[in-house]
């Protein structure tokens, strides 16, 4: 567990935290959750969407493919 505390004091005195940084994080959240969101938004489309597809595959296809 020294290694692993020496390790982090080392990385927290050669980069400490700007609010610069804490900027771009919580924008780079923000959009991740945006996008999260938006992309769970559509489950319900695909479950409405599910029973007209079926498990019958492409024979019911009128066009002979």
């Amino acid at each position: 567990m020294l290694i692993v505390r020496l390790a982090t004091e080392a990385a927290e005195a050669a980069h400490p935290i700007t609010p610069a940084a804490l900027t771009a994080a919580g924008i780079a959240f923000a959009v991740f959750l945006t996008l999260g969101i938006i992309t769970w938004s559509y489950r319900d489309v695909y479950n409405r969407h599910n029973d007209k597809t079926g498990s019958t595959g492409h024979d019911s296809h009128s066009a002979g493919h």
